[in-house]
């Protein structure tokens, strides 16, 4: 009985160490979710804004941790130039919402326009957008593709 005690510790304790690693800003989070960004409609840059306002009205945002990953033909949602969803992004942004933009798609358009383009502001680039999205579900971040 012991043993089992000690298993259920251990197993508590790890889940609750797994929890804490996710968002150290966002220690009350109950709920991690990591944002996809991949399609080139602005209908989904939208959707994605959307969600992201919902699920932080409904949680509070203390309470909800999201984050946005762009990459592909998804990165155009977070670059500076002519962005009409500049505002609500950085809105989103002083409500605890982080955004990441695939830095392979940013080298690409660089070969391509021979100039690399300039992201908007807040918004951290990751070498590897999907590397990244692979991450966050493994620490425990639930994914979403609207």
């Amino acid at each position: 009985m012991k043993q089992l005690m000690m298993w259920a510790m251990a197993l508590m304790l790890s889940l609750g160490l797994a929890q804490a690693e996710l968002n150290e800003n966002k220690p009350f989070a109950e709920t991690h979710v990591i944002m996809q960004v991949s399609d080139a409609e602005p209908v989904h840059y939208k959707a994605v804004l959307d969600i992201s306002n919902n699920l932080t009205k409904h949680y509070g945002q203390e309470m909800i941790d999201i984050e946005v990953i762009a990459f592909g033909v998804g990165v155009p949602m977070l670059l500076a130039k002519d962005n009409e969803f500049a505002d609500r992004i950085s809105s989103l942004q002083k409500h605890g919402v982080r955004f990441y933009i695939c830095g392979n798609t940013l080298d690409s358009l660089e070969r391509k326009y021979h100039h690399r383009p300039e992201v908007l502001p807040g918004v951290e680039v990751v070498q590897t957008g999907v590397k990244f999205l692979i991450d966050e579900i493994q620490k425990g971040y639930v994914p979403i593709h609207p």
